[in-house]
C-alpha cells in the first residue's frame, strides 16, 4: 500500500522525518558519513519552529559536557533545542547517553546517525530512513553497503517492546535506482557470514590464549580444538588449515612467546611424539594483556631500541600510533602530506621503528601513524578538542577512543618492558600515560597529584607560580580562592594537611572588584 508523504522540501529523507514527527512517532534517519548525519539533522531542525523548556536544558546538557564546546557541540545543542540530534562515533559518551535516553523517553524525535547506531541498540524507532545506501570506499570509489548492513539498520524500525510494526524505508534518487535497492535489498539474499578466526591477527592471539591458560599443550590437541570451530567447517580443507595453525606456531615460537619440545629440555614430547607447547614468561603476559602477538613483539622490538638511543615523548607516541590497535589512524590528506613529511624529519632520530621506502605499502600507514602521534603531542602540550578538530578534524569522542587505546599500548609497553627489566624505560612510559590522560605539560605533572586538580586549574596554578604541594602549603588561602573558587581552594589546603575555617574564608572577588586591601 502507497502512503503518500507531503513534499514540504526536495529532500525526501527530511519530508520524511518530519512526516514522522507529524504522526507523534520517532525515527532514526541513517547517513553514510559523519558529516552527512551531522547535515541532515541540522537541515530537519531548521523546518521546526516549536521547543520547549526541557529541550533547552538537554541542548546545554550536551553543550557543556567538555570545558571548552566545540563547534560539535553547538551544532548539536542547536539541533537539541528542537527535538533533533546527530549520533556518531565523534560524540562523546555523555552526549550519546543523553541522546539515546531521551530518545527512548520521547523527548528526542529524530536521530540522524551513522550505520553503528545499527548494532546492538535498542530504541523506539518507529521508522528508519536510509538516505544512501552506497558508501565511500577508496579507489573503488561509491559502492552499495552488504545487504546484511542494510538487514541491520532496517531492523531497527517496529521493535517489538515499542510498536507492533515499523517501517523501513530506503530513499532513491530516480526510477532506476529504486528498481535496484528493490533486486539487491527487497529481494535480495544476505551474503554468507565468515568466521574472523581466519584473520592473522585474531589466529595468532587465540593460539597464544590457548597456550598461555594451559587449554591445549600439543600439536594433536590444537589441531582438534580449531577442527571443532565454525572456522574449520566453513575452510573445508582441514590439511591446508593444519599448515596455517603450524605457520602461527612456528612464529610464536620465533617472538619467543611459546617454546616447544623440539627446541627446548623443559617441554618434552608427550607419550605418542606429538610436539609440546609451553608459554614463555613473556607470552603469557602478552596473551593477559589480550593484544596482537604482532604488535607485542614490534613494541618489544622499539623497547629494545628506546634502550640503546636518544628518546622522547614522540617516540613512543608514534611507537603506539605504529600498531594494528590504534587503527584507523588519522589520514594525510594529499594537501598536507609535504607538512607531515617534514615532521617525519624533525624527528627521525628519535623514531623507534624504521621508515619504509616511499614505494612500500606501508609507507601510507607510516605517515598517518606520524600524524596519529602529533595529534597526541598537541593534546600533552595542552591543546584542547575544538583545536585537535579544527587541526586534524578529529571529534571528540574519536580523540577519546584514541587516548583510551594509546594508554591500553603503552600499559602493555611498559609490562613488557618490566619483564625485559629496561628500568630507565618504564619511568618515560608511566610518565606519558599520566600526561596523556590529562593532557597537560611535564611542568603539571606535580599539581595532578591532587584531586579536583585537572588540566585547567592545574595551568591557572602554575601560572600563578604555583607549582607543586610546597607551593599549595605557602600560598595564602586568599589567593587560592581567587585562582580557584572558594570550595576548592578550602579542599585543595585541606589535602596538604592544612585545615582552613570555612567561614573565614572570603568570597572569590568577581572580576574588576576591588577591596580595601588594595589599597594597601
Amino acid at each position: 500500500m502507497e502512503k503518500k508523504i507531503p513534499e514540504i522540501t526536495n529532500d525526501q529523507s527530511i519530508n520524511l522525518a518530519l512526516h514522522t514527527i507529524s504522526i507523534d512517532k520517532q525515527a532514526l534517519v541513517f547517513a553514510n558519513t559523519k558529516r552527512s548525519a551531522e547535515k541532515a539533522a541540522e537541515d530537519i531542525a531548521k523546518k521546526i519552529k516549536d521547543t520547549n523548556s526541557d529541550l533547552y536544558e538537554l541542548s546545554q546538557k550536551a553543550l557543556k559536557v567538555l570545558q571548552r564546546p566545540t563547534k560539535q557541540c553547538e551544532r548539536l545543542a542547536n539541533c537539541l533545542k528542537k527535538g533533533i540530534a546527530f549520533h556518531h562515533a565523534g560524540l562523546t559518551q555523555k552526549q550519546k547517553d543523553l541522546i539515546e535516553d531521551s530518545f527512548r523517553s520521547g523527548l528526542i524525535k529524530i536521530i540522524c546517525c551513522t550505520p553503528t547506531l545499527a548494532a546492538g541498540v535498542d530504541l523506539p524507532a518507529f521508522r528508519t530512513i536510509l538516505k544512501d545506501l552506497r558508501r565511500y570506499g577508496g579507489r573503488e570509489g561509491l559502492s552499495w553497503i552488504p545487504v546484511l548492513e542494510y538487514l541491520q539498520m532496517a531492523g531497527r524500525a517496529g521493535r517489538p517492546k515499542y510498536d507492533s510494526f515499523g517501517e523501513a524505508i530506503a530513499v532513491a534518487a530516480n526510477k532506476s535506482t529504486k528498481d535496484e535497492i528493490k533486486k539487491k535489498y527487497i529481494e535480495g539474499e544476505p551474503e554468507e557470514i565468515y568466521s574472523k578466526l581466519a584473520v592473522e591477527p585474531a589466529l595468532r592471539t587465540y593460539i597464544l590464549s590457548l597456550i598461555a591458560t594451559n587449554f591445549v599443550s600439543t600439536e594433536k590437541e590444537i589441531k582438534e580444538f580449531f577442527s571443532k570451530t565454525f572456522w574449520a567447517f566453513q575452510f573445508g580443507d582441514m590439511e591446508k588449515l593444519e599448515q596455517i595453525i603450524m605457520k602461527m606456531l612456528g612464529l610464536l615460537e620465533e617472538f619467543e612467546f611459546i617454546r616447544s619440545s623440539e627446541t627446548e629440555d623443559f617441554v618434552s614430547a608427550d607419550e605418542m611424539g606429538n610436539n609440546k607447547y609451553k608459554a614463555t614468561i613473556l607470552g603469557k603476559r602478552v596473551a593477559e594483556l589480550y593484544i596482537d602477538p604482532l604488535t607485542a613483539f614490534y613494541l618489544i622490538t622499539c623497547i629494545r631500541k628506546a634502550s640503546s638511543q636518544g628518546i622522547q615523548e614522540f617516540s613512543f607516541l608514534q611507537m603506539v600510533s605504529n600498531t594494528i590497535e590504534m587503527r584507523p589512524l588519522l589520514k594525510v590528506r594529499v594537501a598536507e602530506s609535504d607538512d607531515i613529511q617534514e615532521q617525519v624529519a624533525i624527528y627521525e632520530e628519535f623514531l623507534l621503528s624504521d621508515e619504509p621506502s616511499i614505494y612500500e605499502p606501508e609507507y601510507d600507514d607510516f605517515l598517518s601513524s606520524i600524524k596519529t602521534a602529533l595529534m597526541f603531542l598537541e593534546w600533552i602540550s595542552e591543546k584542547d578538542e575544538e583545536y585537535l578538530l579544527e587541526k586534524y578534524n578529529v571529534r571528540p569522542g574519536e580523540i577519546k577512543v584514541k587516548l583510551d587505546n594509546a594508554d591500553w599500548l603503552l600499559y602493555a609497553s611498559y609490562e613488557l618492558t618490566r619483564i625485559l627489566k629496561f628500568q630507565p624505560i618504564l619511568k618515560e612510559i608511566s610518565k606519558l600515560r599520566f600526561r596523556l590522560k590529562y593532557g597537560v605539560k611535564e611542568e603539571l605533572l606535580a599539581l595532578l597529584k591532587l584531586k579536583n586538580i585537572g588540566r585547567v586549574r592545574a595551568r591557572k596554578l602554575f601560572n600563578n607560580k604555583i607549582k607543586d604541594v610546597a607551593d599549595i602549603k605557602k600560598a595564602k588561602i586568599t589567593a587560592l580562592v581567587q585562582i580557584l573558587g572558594k570550595n576548592v581552594a578550602i579542599d585543595i589546603k585541606k589535602q596538604v594537611g592544612q585545615n582552613i575555617d570555612k567561614e573565614k574564608v572570603p568570597e572569590k572577588r568577581k572580576k574588576g572588584q576591588i577591596s580595601l586591601g588594595d589599597f594597601v
